[in-house]
């Protein structure tokens, strides 16, 4: 029993010496400290460990963070990644400045997330398919400067399809053309050469009319040399659909 008791003390001791702050563990994690599920168990029954839903515990004490969130659900979900309004925000690319704004997210399939994740970091989640096969989504994602490297974020230029994408959306989701092309004013940088590769391999007729649109509006020179590729996808055709509150939204040829 004495023998017991002291295993399950330096259990206590490592994780709250080596542990993550801010990230709920998972099973896997707890095992990498040399916790079993016995023990688990034992730690959430003694306290030592808060049970947030299955397979997801913090330590006593201690609260989720953005950054520790987005650690945990990465690895359940491969390709789950910052995207859209967001990426460009973390990337010093925004217009309005909100309270506690949501986290635009972008995965490759359907992800049930637990209560607990919207309670500690209010979210968006989409799996919008814009590209063909062909497309490595990898390339276009990258940690940032000062943050966890495994938390990856889209490109400014994947950023800016993401945000196309969302234009016109119903509900939540939905994000306005206003504020899309006063963020587009403070995209003076963006590289024509990655944006264009992008164009190429994607899908969605709205998106490229959209990027297409924003980028002349711009008055960069990365926006100024886009109608051949909107010629390539909907050569002379235009784009029309109808929002929320009955607002159409149409692109020309």
């Amino acid at each position: 029993m004495q023998r017991g008791a002291s295993v399950v003390q330096k259990a206590v001791q490592l994780l709250m010496h080596d542990a993550p702050r801010g990230q709920p563990l998972d099973p896997a994690l707890l095992r990498h400290f040399g916790i079993s599920p016995a023990q688990t168990h034992y730690l959430v029954t003694a306290g030592w460990l808060q049970r947030l839903s299955k397979g997801a515990y913090l330590l006593r004490g201690d609260t989720p963070t953005t950054e520790g969130i987005l650690l945990y659900l990465g690895r359940r979900n491969p390709g789950l990644h910052v995207g859209g309004k967001t990426a460009l925000d973390w990337q010093g690319v925004r217009h309005n400045i909100a309270y506690r704004p949501r986290v635009a997210l972008w995965g490759l399939k359907a992800h049930r997330f637990p209560p607990w994740v919207e309670q500690h970091m209010p979210h968006i989640y989409q799996t919008t398919r814009l590209f063909d096969d062909q497309f490595s989504l990898s390339e276009s994602l990258r940690p940032l400067p000062l943050k966890n490297p495994a938390v990856l974020v889209s490109i400014p230029e994947l950023a800016l399809l993401e945000l196309a994408s969302d234009i016109g959306k119903r509900g939540v989701k939905g994000q306005s053309l206003e504020e899309a092309l006063h963020l587009v004013d403070s995209l003076r940088n963006l590289r024509a050469d990655r944006l264009i590769g992008l164009l190429r391999h994607c899908t969605r007729v709205k998106v490229i009319k959209l990027v297409r649109d924003l980028g002349e509006s711009s008055g960069y020179e990365w926006g100024c040399d886009l109608q051949g590729i909107v010629d390539r996808m909907s050569p002379r055709k235009r784009w029309s659909s109808v929002g929320e509150g009955g607002q159409r939204l149409t692109l020309k040829p």
